[in-house]
């Protein structure tokens, strides 16, 4: 079964993150366990969703993973041409909710494990599919924390977000944080007599701007980015209840992108500081005036040396000459920091098109990803050891 047929099932199935993946999981299982291919599934706590992991090849050795995640953005309010779930071929083009982010690659990485199955392989071929990557790489922690675990870790990770097949060797980490703001609440008659803490807010999203300006000033550097320096980003402000009412709470959410450079851990204790001399301001109206900060997700950046074998390996692959670090976050961080795996992301299609409507990935893309993955295959096959870590 080759990766467009397979492409054009996975897209069928609406797995945005709010929703189940288990129809498309039970989907691959079939085709992987018709050819004898064991899959291991690790369930969520509620038994909504599941991760699968399997492995062809010989068991008693590390092998090479290919990674990919099942879950989508929504399509609401999105502007779309063609159904969403189901692939539209047009132009070279391949269309649907997925397409480039990620199911391009994942169905290839299947039709490269339904070959691999019909090959004597000297090196294992590992696959592991993931749920709720597009709300801060949630549900791989449970597949992340059995590899941790396991006497064998994957040689190399290859995470296959779409980078049109360039090799990439890093991308920032990302904290995401809540500051929540507490005033005194007050007839809006009296507002001096009260502590507005919209106000509040407005003090501390003023600290986060000012924080960038540092950052982008005078902060480290990293070329291989379009933008070479850590951000703090502002995304979402929610308070008050009624226009007559000083509100007494208000809530900022807002992230942290990090170069590898910058310890997010520091740049939170500066936020921290500057948010208590705002309290200490605000505390002579109302004493009980605070601003806490609360993180709500974080994972780490990856920052694979690209003098490794490891990116040796996969360029070899490819036959890029270069590699490149992309502004998006992937799960290959996880693997990278708390498995030990050396990991790269590489995969068909643009990011410019992911999170869209009309969505897509070209034809092309998906044939230069099959014949990446008939290289690896055949190095598998030849080499006990293709890459060490």
């Amino acid at each position: 079964m080759d990766s467009i047929h397979i492409l054009e099932r996975l897209i069928a199935f609406p797995t945005v993150s709010r929703d189940s993946n288990l129809a498309l999981i039970n989907y691959v299982a079939e085709l992987l366990e018709a050819k004898g291919i064991q899959c291991h599934l690790i369930p969520s706590h509620d038994g909504h969703k599941v991760n699968l992991f399997a492995t062809i090849g010989p068991a008693d050795r590390p092998g090479i993973m290919l990674s990919g995640h099942t879950d989508v953005v929504p399509v609401d309010g999105q502007d779309w041409t063609v159904p969403p779930f189901a692939m539209t071929s047009r132009d070279g083009k391949l269309l649907g909710r997925g397409a480039a982010d990620m199911k391009g690659f994942v169905a290839c990485a299947v039709a490269a494990a339904l070959k691999a199955a019909e090959r004597p392989l000297r090196t294992p071929l590992h696959l592991a599919l993931s749920y709720d990557e597009e709300i801060g790489c949630l549900g791989v922690r449970s597949l992340v924390e059995m590899l941790a675990a396991a006497p064998q870790k994957p040689l190399l990770c290859i995470v296959g977000e779409p980078t049109s097949m360039q090799v990439a060797t890093g991308h920032k980490g990302k904290v995401a944080a809540r500051a929540i703001c507490k005033g005194r609440e007050g007839h809006s008659a009296l507002a001096p007599l009260a502590l507005n803490a919209i106000h509040l807010a407005c003090d501390f999203v003023n600290v986060l701007r000012s924080e960038q300006e540092r950052l982008a000033r005078d902060g480290a550097r990293d070329g291989d980015y379009d933008i070479p320096y850590t951000t703090i980003h502002a995304g979402r402000i929610n308070g008050g209840v009624a226009l007559n009412i000083v509100p007494n709470l208000c809530q900022v959410d807002f992230e942290i992108r990090n170069i590898a450079a910058d310890d997010p851990d520091t740049i939170l204790e500066r936020l921290r500081g500057e948010a208590a001399r705002i309290v200490s301001t605000a505390a002579e109206i109302a004493p009980e005036a605070a601003i806490d900060i609360e993180i709500t997700n974080t994972y780490p950046g990856l920052d694979t040396p690209v003098n490794s074998q490891a990116v040796a390996f996969v360029k070899s692959l490819t036959g890029a000459n270069g590699t490149i670090k992309v502004a998006f976050g992937t799960e290959g961080g996880l693997f990278s920091r708390d498995v030990g795996t050396p990991t790269v992301v590489c995969g068909p299609g643009s990011m410019a098109q992911g999170h869209k409507p009309d969505e897509f990935v070209t034809v092309e893309q998906m044939r230069r990803c099959d014949e990446m993955l008939e290289k690896l295959l055949e190095r598998l096959a030849d080499e006990a050891s293709p890459v060490t870590r």
